[in-house]
């Protein structure tokens, strides 16, 4: 790497990294949630909460991760993180033991909170390491990485989480106070051994961030930095950006449909063809994501030939009627369609936090600790799939994604509309 850049090898490649170690958090989730659902005997509202919980971790943390980048600078910042999403992965055993839900509940909520602080750092530190033109391609190789991670957890949770015993209601029914219990107790422990080892690495990365000299953009800002701005000052210059705000909209939307497509999947293919497995219907998860990632990186190389706001415009369009097919036509090709979907969603997260970063400066830290707030669509609307489900079917609760890409395809028309300018770089000493 470029040392007048400010950067280099080492430091890059674990920041990289870090997307590898969020998508496998992240997409175990779509595993935990029917897994947990057939552990506790859940209905569909229930068992979303798996997604509300994990994000209000980001809502109520983002911020606070901005306030520490803005005083201590990214590295500090990551390792806030990464200590944090390990303690998180280790709760999993003691909730594995008390047989709670709650218990479990609140492990995702403080890894959540772990995520908040290494997302709010790392996305915005890969969009000012370089051309400030190719701001939005770069960020989308970056988060190339994040659905090898995806497709690593949720290959975790098949082969090791979920146990392909599913018992119907008859024989649940048939069983005695003991049989249950032990059901119950072999269900959740089931966890216990790949959230240990998920916090093992993710400490280990810590100890390598921690050992690792970090570049003059990761360090805290000078105290007499004229860019720097207190977090009121930020939230208000930013209040009064209509294109952020309304990227901020849109991301909120994206989350909660990328978060309750995938939530659902599994769920969604042993509904609409009978007879599919808990194993198999992964199987569907898994190459869903793996369209993810090609999307990715076929995404970027268009980047360079296409405008990524008209291309993300173009790719809602895509899943608005691929949503459609999945809600109304339902059975093997629905399933189809729904996992085609994040062939289309691959690029849009990492466009959307590119784009509506635009020219803000020395607002972009707070602006991206209000980016990375907007995840919590994924617990809202995901919650919403749930009551829509429980209410009707589970192929109608596809609606509310479907309405989710109506909004990302506006904002990426409005986007578009806007003159091309060049995002401004930060000065790296306010990093």
């Amino acid at each position: 790497m470029n040392n007048k850049s400010g950067t280099a090898l080492a430091p890059l490649v674990l920041i990289v990294t870090l997307f590898f170690l969020w998508g496998v958090a992240n997409n175990l989730n779509d595993v935990l949630i029917p897994h947990l659902r057939k552990a506790f005997f859940l209905s569909d509202f229930q068992s979303s909460l798996v997604q509300s919980a994990f994000y209000l971790g980001y809502f109520f943390l983002a911020l606070p991760a901005g306030w520490v980048i803005q005083r201590r600078g990214y590295k500090v910042t990551v390792l806030v993180g990464l200590v944090t999403f390990t303690v998180g992965a280790a709760m999993f055993y003691p909730a594995a033991e008390l047989l709670q839900y709650g218990w479990f509940l609140a492990a995702l909520f403080v890894i959540a909170a772990g995520l908040a602080f290494l997302e709010t750092s790392a996305n915005p530190l890969i969009t000012v390491l370089g051309d400030p033109a190719r701001a939005e391609q770069r960020l989308n190789l970056a988060q190339a990485f994040n659905p090898l991670g995806a497709i690593t957890g949720v290959l975790v949770g098949r082969e090791f989480i979920l146990s392909g015993v599913e018992p119907t209601q008859a024989e649940l029914a048939a069983m005695s106070q003991a049989q249950l219990a032990a059901f119950q107790t072999a269900e959740a422990q089931s966890v216990q051994g790949p959230y240990l080892i998920v916090a093992a690495v993710v400490l280990s990365w810590a100890v390598l961030v921690a050992i690792t000299t970090f570049p003059a953009q990761a360090q805290a800002p000078a105290p007499d930095d004229p860019n720097r701005l207190s977090m009121r000052q930020s939230i208000a210059a930013l209040a009064g950006r209509r294109h952020f705000m309304f990227g901020v909209v849109a991301q909120f939307f994206y989350v909660g449909a990328q978060v309750g497509v995938w939530s659902f999947m599994i769920r969604y293919a042993q509904a609409e063809v009978p007879g599919m497995g808990e194993k198999t219907a992964a199987s569907y998860l898994t190459a869903s994501l793996v369209c993810f990632m090609i999307g990715r990186f076929v995404g970027t190389a268009l980047m360079s030939r296409f405008s990524p706001t008209r291309l993300m415009a173009s790719f809602a369009a895509m899943n608005i009627c691929l949503t459609l097919v999945a809600a109304f036509v339902g059975g093997q090709l629905g399933l189809y369609a729904l996992a085609a979907t994040s062939l289309f969603m691959s690029i849009m997260f990492p466009t959307i936090f590119a784009n509506s970063l635009r020219e803000l400066g020395p607002l972009t830290k707070t602006a991206s600790s209000f980016l990375v707030m907007a995840i919590i669509g994924g617990a809202v609307l995901t919650a919403v799939m749930g009551v829509v489900s429980d209410a009707s079917a589970i192929n109608y609760a596809i609606l509310v994604p479907t309405l989710c890409f109506v909004v990302i395809g506006w904002f990426a028309w409005c986007a578009g509309r806007l003159p091309a300018v060049t995002l401004q770089p930060i000065p790296a000493v306010a990093h």
